[in-house]
């Protein structure tokens, strides 16, 4: 009887033991499979945040690298903004020297106009002293007028000379004498005496061909203004053209009286001339 309690009591106790084992194995099994699911959850959560991670650093790499890129433009972009204000400064410079070159230029060119207004001045009064100084019978043989600055009084050839010879006839006296007289008056003037003849061929002793005579004509002038009216040699000069500077064509007989003359060209002293034109005019301060 009491072995069969022990046995009773035994093989409850197995019966309760393997129960409680039973539920703890399903526990245990939900528990794994809980823990299971829950650590793939979590590795994939892993896998994901590592993608998020890689993700950003390879998006701070690209930040880097576009960051680099924006220096480098900055830096360029600042090298030519610093090259630009360096030739703007440089070309305010050269615009300021450009000015000042131009104010002086208009302040030359003034001068000069000046110095041709006054010279044209003085060549008119010139002229109507001579030409009022010459009679009417005069004029019609002695051409007088300002050409570019300079008094030409032009002679016919046989007011001067003896035909076909450099003699200052007697004719002549009177009115060399008036034009030495304007020469005379006016000291700050050269005087060029320029001989000219027609074309046809000349051939006489001493005197090859119309280089010879015209030459010789304007040095009978030379000679007679400073011998007979005592004009300074040193302002004269004569010259001889020839038959190469005709007035007007050699192929009529007029033409050719007229081409035959001497001139007498009155300029302002060449050297005085150039130093007037020469001096900088004055600057306001």
């Amino acid at each position: 009887m009491k072995k069969n309690t022990l046995f009773i009591a035994i093989a409850a106790g197995l019966l309760l033991s393997s129960c409680a084992s039973k539920k703890e194995l399903v526990g245990c099994r939900e528990e794994n499979k809980s823990l299971t699911t829950s650590l793939q959850t979590t590795k994939e959560d892993l896998a994901a945040k590592n993608a998020r991670i890689a993700a950003l650093e390879e998006q701070q790499k690209g930040m880097q690298q576009a960051l680099k890129a924006a220096e480098a433009k900055y830096a360029k972009l600042q090298e030519s903004l610093d090259k630009s204000l360096t030739n703007a400064s440089q070309n305010n410079v050269s615009i300021e020297k450009l000015v000042d070159q131009i104010n002086e230029s208009n302040q030359y060119i003034r001068h000069l106009v000046e110095v041709k207004s006054k010279s044209d001045s003085l060549n008119m009064v010139l002229t109507n002293n001579l030409t009022r100084s010459l009679s009417k019978e005069e004029l019609k043989e002695v051409d007088v007028q300002v050409l570019k600055g300079v008094v030409y009084i032009s002679l016919a050839d046989n007011m001067l000379y003896e035909s076909g010879t450099y003699t200052i006839n007697s004719r002549a006296s009177e009115t060399l004498s008036k034009i030495a007289k304007i020469i005379k008056d006016y000291k700050d003037y050269d005087v060029l005496i320029e001989g000219n003849t027609d074309n046809v061929p000349i051939s006489r002793p001493n005197i090859r061909n119309n280089w010879d005579l015209s030459c010789l004509r304007a040095s009978s002038v030379v000679q007679e203004l400073q011998t007979k009216y005592g004009v300074d040699p040193k302002r004269l000069t004569a010259g001889g053209r020839g038959e190469y500077n005709p007035l007007q064509g050699n192929d009529t007989e007029l033409g050719k009286q007229r081409n035959r003359r001497t001139q007498i060209i009155i300029t302002p002293k060449l050297d005085e001339f150039m130093e007037l034109i020469g001096e900088a005019p004055e600057t306001e301060d």
